[in-house]
C-alpha cells in the first residue's frame, strides 16, 4: 500500500472539511498519489509575482501574465491577478523588499508525512524575513486552514527560512494572515496530530 502522505495544501484543505467530506477528500488525494497526477495552474502567476518583487517592476509582470496563459486559464488569472497586485503594493517600497531563498521541509504530523512548501521568501531592508504561502481558492481560507498552514510553517522555519515569519496570503483578496499571538502551540499541535491520525485511518480505509 502507498504510505499516507499529503502536501501542506492537501492537509490544510482536509482539516477545513467536516463530516463525510473528509473521507471523500482523502480518497481523492490517495487516487492522485497512485496515478502520480496533479497539475498546478498557478505556476506562471507565482513566477510573475516573484519577478515583480525581484525586479521592482511594480506589477508589470502580473499585468502581462494574463495574456500569456492558455485561454482555459484566463478566467482564473483575471480573477486572481488584481488581488496579487494589491498584495504586491502592500509590501511597501519596492527598494525595501526582495526575494529570499526558501527550502521545503518534510514534517511528521502524528503518523502522517506532510510536505511543507512555501511559494517564496521575502527579506526586508530592516532585517525581517517572511516565508510566504499563497491561497488561490475562490473561497477565503477557513480559520482551520490558516492556523494549520501557519503552524506547520512556523514549526519547520529553521529548515524553510531561518529567522523567518510564516505568512499566508489570500491572493484573491490581497489579504495577509499571520500567526495569532494568542494561539497555544501545544493545543494546535494536539489538534493537528488528531487530524493526521484520522487522515491516516481514512487513507487505509479508502485503499481497502
Amino acid at each position: 500500500m502507498i504510505p499516507p502522505y499529503a502536501t501542506m495544501l492537501g492537509f490544510t484543505r482536509y482539516v477545513a472539511r467536516t463530516g463525510p467530506a473528509k473521507a471523500t477528500f482523502v480518497g481523492g488525494l490517495r487516487r492522485q498519489r497512485e496515478r502520480r497526477s496533479g497539475f498546478n495552474p498557478h505556476g506562471q502567476l507565482v513566477k510573475a509575482l516573484k519577478a515583480d518583487i525581484a525586479f521592482r517592476t511594480g506589477g508589470s509582470y502580473l499585468g502581462g501574465v494574463v495574456e500569456l496563459v492558455k485561454p482555459r486559464w484566463k478566467p482564473l488569472y483575471e480573477a486572481v491577478s488584481p488581488g496579487a497586485l494589491t498584495y504586491l503594493h502592500s509590501l511597501g517600497d519596492p527598494e525595501e523588499v526582495g526575494l529570499a531563498q526558501t527550502r521545503e521541509a518534510l514534517a511528521s504530523v502524528g503518523p502522517l508525512a506532510v510536505k511543507i512548501n512555501p511559494h517564496f521568501g521575502l527579506r526586508y531592508a530592516d532585517g525581517r524575513r517572511e516565508a510566504v504561502r499563497l491561497h488561490f481558492d475562490e473561497a477565503p481560507p477557513t480559520p482551520e486552514a490558516v492556523t494549520a498552514t501557519l503552524h506547520l510553517m512556523a514549526r519547520h522555519m529553521d529548515q524553510i527560512l531561518p529567522n523567518g515569519e510564516p505568512v499566508l496570503v489570500d491572493l484573491r483578496r490581497g489579504a495577509t494572515h499571520r500567526i495569532d499571538p494568542g494561539a497555544r502551540p501545544g493545543d494546535v499541535e494536539s489538534w493537528l496530530a488528531g487530524e493526521a491520525a484520522a487522515f491516516t485511518a481514512m487513507w487505509a480505509t479508502t485503499a481497502a
